[in-house]
Parts: C-alpha cells; sequence; structure tokens
C-alpha cells in the first residue's frame, strides 16, 4: 500500500493534467506496484482538489461494465468515478475539444434517485424503487494518461476517466419499461455508427446501479438522493474531434444531442 503522501502527490499531478490539458505517463508504468485500492485513494485525492476549487459532487459514474472494455483491461469487475458540478452539460451543447485531452463519447442511460440507496444488500428492485426518472445521456470520457495507455489502476485513479456528461430533456419512469431491452442507436454527423442495448451494462443497466450502491456500501458511503448515476456504455467509445455532431435515441426513453467545437 502506498504512503498518503504519495498517494496525495499523485493526486495532485493528476488534477495539474486535468487543469492544463497535459496528459501523464501511465501510472502502472510509474509505479508497477500500484493497486486498485491505492487507485481508488487517489482518485478521491484528485477529487478532493476539484470540491477545494468550488465544484461539488452531483453524482457518480460505473465504467467497464461491458465485455469489450473488460477485455481491452483484463479485468472482470466495473469501476466507479465521482461526477462533479463542473462536468454538467445541458442537451444539445457545444462542447469545445480544446477544454478535454482525447475526448470519447458513450451513449448511456443516467438515473437520477429520489431516495437514498445504501448497500450492501441492494437489488435491481430496489434501484428501479429508488429512482425517480431515467434520461438518456451522453458521457464524454477523458484520459489525463498520455494516449490511453490504461490499465485499470489507471482509470480508476484518474477518476474512471471521466470527462463531461451530457443529460437529454426526456425524463421516464424507469418502471414504465423494460431498461434492459432498450435499444440505442447512435448517430455521428448524421450517420449510423453504433448501436446497442440496455442489457450491455450488466444485463441491466439497474444491475450496474445496485453493484454501484453495494460496493460503496461496503465502504460505509451511500448514493444520495438528487444524485445522477451513469450506468455505464450500451456501446464502443466513439472518438470525437471539432466539428462532429452526435446524436443517441433510446427507445422508449427519448435522445440526446452534443457538438463539439
Amino acid at each position: 500500500m502506498m504512503h498518503a503522501e504519495q498517494i496525495q502527490e499523485i493526486g495532485a499531478s493528476l488534477h495539474r493534467a486535468l487543469a492544463a490539458r497535459q496528459p501523464l505517463d501511465p501510472l502502472t508504468t510509474q509505479w508497477p506496484a500500484l493497486t486498485i485500492e491505492d487507485a481508488y485513494r487517489i482518485q478521491l485525492a484528485m477529487v478532493q482538489h476539484r470540491i477545494a476549487a468550488g465544484e461539488r459532487v452531483v453524482g457518480k459514474k460505473i465504467g467497464v461494465t461491458s465485455k469489450v472494455v473488460m477485455d481491452m483491461l483484463d479485468v472482470r469487475q466495473p469501476d466507479f468515478g465521482h461526477l462533479l458540478s463542473g462536468m454538467v452539460y445541458p442537451d444539445g451543447a457545444a462542447i469545445a475539444v480544446d477544454t478535454l485531452i482525447a475526448p470519447k463519447a458513450e451513449g448511456e442511460i443516467a438515473f437520477v434517485l429520489k431516495e437514498d440507496l445504501q448497500g450492501p444488500g441492494v437489488t435491481n428492485a430496489d434501484v428501479l424503487r429508488a429512482t425517480a426518472c431515467v434520461l438518456p445521456c451522453f458521457e464524454i470520457v477523458d484520459s489525463r494518461i498520455r494516449d490511453w495507455k490504461i490499465r485499470i489502476q489507471d482509470t480508476v485513479a484518474d477518476n474512471a476517466s471521466s470527462g463531461v456528461f451530457v443529460l437529454g430533456d426526456a425524463a421516464v419512469d424507469p418502471r414504465d419499461i423494460d431498461l434492459g431491452t432498450v435499444g440505442m442507436t447512435l448517430e455521428k454527423n448524421g450517420e449510423v455508427v453504433a448501436t446497442g442495448a440496455g442489457a450491455a451494462a450488466l444485463g441491466h443497466p439497474a444491475n450496474a446501479v445496485a453493484w454501484l450502491a453495494n460496493t460503496l456500501g461496503r465502504l460505509g458511503i451511500g448514493l444520495k438522493k438528487g444524485e445522477v448515476i451513469l450506468s455505464g456504455s450500451l456501446a464502443a467509445m466513439m472518438p470525437v474531434r471539432a466539428g462532429d455532431h452526435l446524436r443517441i435515441s433510446l427507445g422508449g426513453i427519448g435522445s440526446a444531442g452534443v457538438r463539439f467545437v
């Protein structure tokens, strides 16, 4: 286990990389013995810098929920990161690519909680009961690790490669639809470039939220009423650049759009 001073030092370096938009060499290359537990401690240190600068935590994101990403990182468990107030964009927003390092877009289903969720023991049904609504969402992931050369420890430490996110303006009660069979179509510059389904997120998006609640519960942390939870990508990450316009459509829920300038 890393010393507390080293954890703080690496967290500060990741925050500097975020602020300056200058990537770092992989942490797992610089510190080969870095564990996932160390990485989560670094993540908290990085997030604390953002809070100290005036941001607040507005929710959580779940990553590594699809088989393709698990295979890429050679892990068989998801990870999580914190969503902060400075990450939120409205539907149709224009995002300047030079505010990020190497952005990639993911289409997801976002949950907004109407009740606290405290694990362990949280079930899929508990998640649905505690959810006020679900919305279409773009998560724009980004990496402070150079060229996305990441292992699981790298992305965890880097706040699960969080960038920014865009919430659509359509909200539905999750009990009115089968989220596991919801189909997603992702268009880039008017052409369909990816399709997916709710089941891509751990078999059902509510399963991903339950995993998060139970994982955090073992650490004595709960999910709070009003928090936004991003349940994981329903298709592969899509690299973006200035001039791109993306839209996702989720069957039975709605759509969301984002453009890059």
